[in-house]
């Protein structure tokens, strides 16, 4: 038996030697494209068990006894696999590799210098989601009310609109689906700001660029507003609200098969009791009354196909009069009816290959009906000598229509390739009745045609670029414009990037100052940005520096009392620094967020006899806003703080064909606190039949003096402050929904 035993020991060790003999070595460095070795890689020989893991320098080794041709397989997650082709033999092989990285939506980079993107589809980039842009206390329900906290807006009180890094509000464009939307706002009157004609609640995406957005959207030399319309809706639901001064009503319908919906909303707001009790600065002989009417359909046709229809219609009328200041005991009389029509139709689909299309068509009728007159204190029309003027009616009829088409194609990784083209069609005709009862008719069209493409360039997660060219051709203006725009982006770290943008922009002049007796031009304004970012646990940091040039601005002339566009010899700049920082995490319960601009701007433009700072143009603009829930009382809290700095004000008078400052100055420094309450009794019961919510809000809560400027007599002889209609404005209202919990919405339908 010991014999037995050594033999067999004998013919182990001969086997074992055997095969050391026959096992040949594979070692390595494994490298990322960054030159920095990897640690963790799974190298193994496709079809067998031989393999090996690289340590922290990189490195690995094995050993195999397989012969011939073999692949050789790298796999790492977050990066591309490398199959490495070998041919096993008797001597030692050393294959050293370089892994790519795998370009992911999770871990790549996202372009964001000059816009601030509230949506899912770029987490990266989204500092404030939908509710947050509807439940700022001091946005008043209104879109562009909530995005004024944010940096690049300016606290503007005394008209609508964004305006954005010394720019004007018409500076800013805003678009539905892709598509222009024209008349955004309610009509304009005299020294009081209009709200958007828009209710939130039919947006789940928002992109507020303020400088350095795609090529794929034009005519705005400052801003773009990108608003993405919902899809289907998740159920059927209906609501209702109550309020002292307005009632509404909606109900959406979602298809069993949940392919298809449709639904409609209703509202009428009549402000005559609220400014019984709350004391207006204008007199109104006819208090303001709203009605607002919209529908929806929204068909999904395919997996990846969505047509979307939304149509709007609005009425609303006022009248009101405020002390002359061109002769003592007289009153200046305004009235205005507006009716408006916007209707949106857009489709968009996944095409084999990779490709996408999408497809959109909107139009716009609006008519405004203004009057204009001088009456004494019996509220009696007066023709004063040297003062007819005041005496006048003005007709305002404007047909808009946008079509544009998008096609797109997916490269390699995340990198794509997208053109297109768009038109632009507008007729504006104003009928204006002077008092001798003579009318001035004039009609303005237009036909802007544009072409456009861009790409996503992804080189790695860490590294993406944007560049894109658009082409505009003007008919009114017979000029042409070819605008190029380009932006990178770094990803320095964990939750953190560096971003730069360059763009071009052009724009054709206002429509309110054409035609014009010269030749003109497209406006220009170039934006150059670098942004820093970082969003990580809860919290969001952003720093921005940006420089914008302004050519070819419109200059002015009166004719026949009329400021008029006389040629583009107009030019300015801008320039600052903005920071944003928002915080979920450091206080339980608690969001919140701080916003700060620098701008630094002067402009020669329309009637200014030299560059100056435009009195929209605060130097300094702050905003902190404040929102907590208290699940005790079920209630949810928000404050808004606002600051500016005092903007300028200036008179200018036209006297021998040239203008001159009569007076110039700086107005207060401007402050707003803003409070909500909003009660949730449906909170915490099972299954809720109703959800009820319970508003009360307050702008102004501590009734502070605020002043946006000054207005004029005729001669510049006597001036008055500009200032709110109200220091202080109160709501209280009840909204009921039903079948849905819809109190994201309810809460801040009053605000």
């Amino acid at each position: 038996m010991k014999k037995i035993a050594n033999l067999i020991l004998l013919f182990i060790l001969l086997f074992s030697s055997g095969l050391l003999y026959g096992q040949v070595q594979v070692k390595g460095v494994v490298k990322d494209n960054k030159q920095k070795p990897m640690a963790g890689v799974s190298i193994a020989i496709r079809d067998s068990y031989d393999g090996a893991t690289t340590d922290s320098l990189g490195r690995y080794a094995f050993k195999t006894t397989e012969k011939g041709e073999h692949i050789l397989e790298f796999t790492s997650i977050g990066y591309k696999p490398v199959e490495q082709k070998i041919t096993i033999a008797g001597s030692p092989l050393v294959i050293d590799i370089q892994m790519k990285e795998e370009i992911s939506e999770l871990r790549a980079v996202v372009i964001t210098a000059g816009s601030f993107e509230a949506s899912d589809r770029k987490r990266a980039a989204a500092v404030l989601d939908p509710i947050d842009i509807v439940t700022t206390a001091s946005g008043n329900g209104d879109i562009t009310g909530a995005l004024k906290t944010l940096p690049g807006a300016q606290l503007v009180g005394e008209s609508e609109g964004l305006y954005v890094r010394g720019g004007t509000a018409a500076e800013t464009r805003t678009f539905i689906d892709g598509t222009v939307v024209n008349n955004f706002f309610f009509s304009s009157v005299p020294n009081v700001a209009q709200f958007g004609r828009f209710s939130p609640f039919i947006f789940k995406g928002t992109v507020f660029s303020t400088g350095g957005y795609s090529a794929l959207y034009g005519q705005a030399l400052s801003s773009a507003l990108i608003l993405e319309s919902i899809d289907l809706p998740d159920r059927s639901s209906a609501n209702v609200g109550i309020s002292l001064l307005s009632g509404s009503a909606g109900l959406q319908h979602l298809a069993k098969d949940k392919k298809s919906s449709w639904g409609f909303d209703a509202s009428y707001t009549d402000l005559g009791l609220a400014f019984k009790v709350i004391k207006q600065k204008q007199d109104y002989s006819r208090v303001p009354v709203y009605g607002t009417y919209d529908a929806n359909f929204r068909v999904k046709t395919s997996k990846t196909g969505m047509l979307k229809y939304y149509g709007y219609f609005s009425n609303n009328k006022l009248a009101f009069s405020t002390p002359s200041l061109d002769t003592l005991g007289y009153r200046d009389r305004f009235g205005i009816s507006n009716n408006n029509f916007y209707h949106n139709l857009s489709w968009r689909e996944n095409l084999p290959k990779r490709w996408k299309i999408a497809l959109g068509i909107s139009m716009t009728n609006n008519e405004d009906k203004i009057s204009s007159s001088l009456q004494d204190d019996n509220g009696h029309d007066v023709q004063l000598t040297g003062l007819e003027f005041k005496k006048f009616g003005l007709h305002l009829k404007g047909n808009y229509f946008n079509a544009k088409a998008v096609l797109e194609k997916k490269l390699k990784g995340l990198s794509a390739f997208r053109f297109g083209g768009e038109w632009n069609h507008s007729r504006d005709r104003s009928y204006y009745t002077a008092y001798t009862n003579v009318v001035y008719p004039a009609t303005i069209k237009e036909n802007i045609s544009a072409m456009f493409m861009e790409s996503d360039i992804y080189l790695t997660n860490a590294v993406a670029a944007k560049a894109g060219l658009r082409l505009e051709h003007s008919a009114l203006l017979s000029r042409t414009s070819l605008a190029p725009r380009a932006s990178i982006a770094y990803k320095l770290g964990k939750g953190s990037q560096a971003s730069l943008a360059y763009g071009v922009f052009y724009q054709n002049p206002e429509r309110k100052y054409l035609p014009s007796s010269g030749q003109l031009d497209f406006m220009k304004a170039t934006h150059y940005i670098a942004q820093f970012q970082k969003v990580a646990n809860q919290q969001s940091f952003r720093a921005e520096i940006f420089y914008k040039k302004y050519d070819n601005l419109i200059k002015t002339s009166y004719s026949v009392s009329q400021e008029s566009a006389l040629n583009n010899n107009g030019y300015g700049d801008a320039s600052g620094i903005e920071f944003f920082w928002r915080d979920k995490k450091t206080i339980k319960d608690l969001d919140y967020w701080i916003s700060y601009s620098y701008l630094d701007t002067q402009r020669d433009f329309l009637n200014f006899p030299s560059a100056i700072r435009p009195n929209f143009a605060a130097k300094h603009t702050a905003s902190l806003v404040v929102k907590k829930f208290v699940q005790k009382w079920k209630t949810n809290v928000n404050w808004a703080y606002n600051y500016s700095s005092g903007r300028p004000y200036y008179n200018i008078q036209y006297t021998n064909n040239q203008f001159y400052f009569n007076d110039r100055g700086t107005i207060p420094d401007y402050h707003n606190v803003s409070f909500s309450l909003n009660y949730l009794p449906f909170i915490g019961k099972k299954n809720p039949k109703v959800y009820d919510v319970y508003v009360l809000s307050v702008s102004n809560i501590f009734d502070l003096k605020q002043t946006y400027g000054y207005q004029y007599s005729t001669n510049g002889a006597r001036k008055q402050q500009i200032v709110p209609p109200s220091r202080m404005f109160i709501f209280i209202g009840a909204f009921l929904s039903f079948g849905v919990d819809r109190s994201n919405e309810i809460i801040n339908n009053g605000l």
